[in-house]
Formats: C-alpha cells, sequence, structure tokens
C-alpha cells in the first residue's frame, strides 16, 4: 500500500528499551477534498531513510498496516493498529500544462535529399 502527501512534521529518531528498539515518525498530509494527516513510523534501520527528506516535500511512502492485540489487567481485550513505512520517496512535481511533449524545432532535423514528389504519393485514395 502506500501513501501520498506533503511532509508536515518529521519527528527524531528515538530509542526504546535496552535492546536499542529504534523508531522514528513522519506525518504527511494528504491533498484531496478532505485532507488527512497520517502519521508513518519508521523502525529500526528505516528511521534513517528520514534523513534526506524536509517538511513540506511531497513524498510517496510505501506502508504496512499493522494490528496487535493486548489484554489489560482488568482482562480486557484491546486492539492497536500502526501504520509502519518501509519506503520513501520524493514525487515529481507535475508537468507545466501544454508544454510536456513539444517537438524540437525544424533546424533539428536533417532535410531529406533523395526526396522525390512523384515516388512519395502513397496515399490509397
Amino acid at each position: 500500500m502506500e501513501v501520498q502527501g506533503r511532509i508536515k512534521k518529521i519527528d527524531e529518531t528515538k530509542t526504546f528499551g535496552n535492546n536499542g528498539f529504534r523508531k522514528r515518525e513522519v506525518v504527511v498530509t494528504t491533498e484531496e477534498q478532505y485532507p488527512q494527516h497520517i502519521l508513518v513510523e519508521f523502525i529500526q534501520d528505516k528511521c534513517d531513510l528520514l534523513n534526506n527528506f524536509n517538511t513540506g516535500q511531497q513524498v510517496k511512502i510505501g506502508i504496512n498496516l499493522r494490528g496487535r492485540e493486548w489484554v489489560n489487567p482488568q482482562g480486557e481485550t484491546k486492539y492497536f493498529n500502526s501504520i509502519q513505512g518501509w519506503r520513501i520517496e520524493t514525487l515529481q512535481p507535475a508537468a507545466p500544462q501544454g508544454g510536456g511533449n513539444t517537438p524540437p524545432p525544424a533546424d533539428h532535423f536533417e532535410p531529406a535529399q533523395d526526396f522525390n514528389e512523384e515516388d512519395h504519393d502513397d496515399l490509397p485514395f
């Protein structure tokens, strides 16, 4: 799955526990009729993927949905979801309208040397 949007916030890498578990969070705001602020977690070695990104950049993030079950001390079962990122890339700005595929100027082509008007008429009608 993927989520696309503009980076709103990038947190610093946080380390937890004695085993050195690392987590870094980024908030991406989608660009749609009703924008959503999506929190995506990057864990362990994936934290470093965010080093080259800044707030305001448009990105596409490859994500996995994660869910877990927890039973509290009262015996009630609770469920938690998280969104984990595993890839992030910059989205290229859109090409300008009407100017994306303009042909090269005429002086970039070589003139035909053996052009004969009589040989060129190959139309079927």
